[in-house]
């Protein structure tokens, strides 16, 4: 295993019904175009950022995922099996107050590595395109989805990295 397991395995028939679960929820096959910003304040859209190589991609629709969202990404950065996948992280800010934006953004960039600030977007529109791409049907868990070098969509899933990190590195076989 890499340098961060993602916790011990799930038993096979526990695995299955995540696995079956997280793939039966619907979602849309097309990633939104909207361009966010980076915290390093440039602009980026995830759709042509991810375009050509695969990718992970972490979103959080509250605060109370965003705990969730970062140990998904801390764990992504970690584990050498997923070396070669660029991992972006995504916040969806778009019911956040105008006025409290910039404190939110603020307090992401104390939270989140330099190296990877860069990789890790604000998103403040088309939130029910960016829901229904993850398949949202709870804010309060982050949301994943592996995607190969041609955009499709090979995992996703909500929930904490240690019950189903097993699962996003069974996918990339």
């Amino acid at each position: 295993m890499g340098a961060l397991s993602f916790g011990k395995s799930l038993p096979r028939w526990a695995a299955g019904v995540v696995l079956a679960s997280a793939l039966a929820v619907g979602h849309a096959q097309t990633l939104p175009a909207t361009t966010g910003e980076t915290l390093t304040g440039q602009p980026l859209a995830l759709a042509q950022a991810v375009k050509g190589h695969s990718a992970v991609l972490i979103a959080s629709f509250s605060k109370d995922a965003g705990s969730g969202a970062d140990a998904w990404a801390k764990a992504v950065r970690q584990d050498s099996a997923l070396a070669g996948v660029a991992a972006y992280e995504a916040a969806m800010l778009e019911k956040a107050p105008g006025f409290i934006r910039g404190m939110i953004k603020s307090g992401l960039r104390k939270q989140v590595p330099v190296g990877a600030q860069d990789h890790f977007v604000v998103l403040t529109q088309d939130e029910p395109l960016w829901r229904s791409y993850f398949g949202v049907s709870t804010d309060k868990e982050p949301y994943v989805v592996l995607l190969d070098a041609s955009g499709r969509v090979l995992w996703h899933g909500h929930g904490d990295a240690q019950s189903l990190g097993p699962l996003l590195r069974a996918a990339l076989r």
